[in-house]
């Protein structure tokens, strides 16, 4: 799959509020890796102000790379990948402009990585990767999806979301529930203390054939109940348990489209990745519900991160040498992607 010779990967990864750098070797995995979350500037805010969000990498990309090949004790990496989108495009551009330029410094090939595909492949990090073809399960603040993964750049999208990605649903309700910024995690926190039977709440569009999502009317749900405990005077005693009988309800969804696809490909292994794919229910119940095998980055590269993107654009220079111009792209779909060689 890889080159003869070794190759040593700079990964950077700028798409949104976290800026994350990497150092991925053909040879021996990842070397070294450093990631800068800029949660503290955006929590006054309530969420991710683009300005705010490109000013903080520009800030500190640079910084990064610096301490990432200094631990690696390497002076210049063999080649560069970057989150080309789909993303924040001030932000992306950071990220491509830098990676462009030490290109041309360094005299080294560079390639333009699809955010979501590093995700996808995100689990290729890890000792026991999986073999193509699988299953994947991409879940996020931003996207929802089920897609056939045939070999690299082979991907069919079986379903995704309507209305809200289950990530952005999470912090919704987490608002709901007067959360902190960012809601999911606290939410998910909150949930560990709550009785999930407590509050009926729908499982949208599990009566619906196809592998499509839809989150907006559990958000909905949640709100009319929400409204109702203000008005009963309980609401600070019921919001464990709305949040974990919302945390159930995704999660139950979740799984429910994601063996159904399942059975409707025959793939067994599936790969379960994205920041939601931290969720400690959703790793739970997948693990005791679905037939097959399931893969998962490690919790600390399922949020976005440099890895990701060194290994994925690894993967494309291994099987292709493939190198790109200046390019950021904010939507981007990733079943328009294709093989390593082919023009993006």
């Amino acid at each position: 799959m890889y080159h003869a010779r070794p190759m040593k990967v700079l990964g950077l990864e700028t798409s949104c509020d976290e800026t994350g750098v990497a150092l991925y070797d053909t040879d021996r995995g990842l070397v070294a890796d450093a990631l800068h979350s800029q949660v503290d500037l955006h929590a006054v805010y309530g969420g991710v102000v683009p300005e705010i969000a490109s000013r903080d990498h520009l800030r500190r990309l640079l910084p990064l790379i610096r301490d990432v090949l200094t631990r690696a004790e390497v002076e210049a990496p063999d080649a560069i990948a970057y989150t080309a989108g789909p993303g924040l495009v001030g932000a992306l551009m950071v990220g491509s402009g830098m990676a462009n330029g030490l290109a041309m410094a360094w005299g080294c090939p560079v390639v333009a990585v699809h955010h979501m595909e590093g995700h996808l492949l995100a689990p290729m990090l890890e000792d026991e990767p999986p073999d193509f073809p699988f299953l994947a399960l991409l879940v996020s603040g931003g996207h929802t999806m089920l897609i056939a993964v045939r070999a690299l750049g082979d991907y069919e999208l079986l379903g995704t979301t309507r209305d809200d990605a289950v990530g952005e649903a999470f912090d919704k309700t987490a608002k709901l529930l007067d959360l902190g910024y960012p809601g999911g995690p606290a939410l998910a926190k909150l949930a560990e203390s709550g009785d999930e039977t407590a509050v009926a709440l729908p499982r949208p569009m599990l009566d619906k054939a196809g592998f499509d999502f839809s989150f907006s009317g559990l958000k909905t749900a949640v709100m009319l109940e929400v409204r109702r405990a203000r008005e009963r005077g309980d609401f600070d005693a019921s919001r464990a348990d709305i949040a974990a009988s919302f945390q159930r309800a995704a999660v139950d969804t979740m799984i429910a489209k994601t063996i159904r696809a399942a059975e409707s490909t025959g793939l067994e292994r599936l790969v379960v990745a994205g920041g939601v794919g931290a969720n400690r229910l959703l790793r739970e119940e997948m693990a005791r519900q679905y037939p097959g095998r399931v893969f998962y980055p490690r919790l600390s590269f399922c949020t976005d991160n440099g890895a990701m993107i060194a290994v994925a654009g690894a993967l494309r220079l291994a099987d292709a040498g493939e190198a790109t111009r200046i390019l950021t792209r904010v939507r981007w779909p990733l079943d328009t992607l294709s093989a390593p060689g082919s023009a993006l």
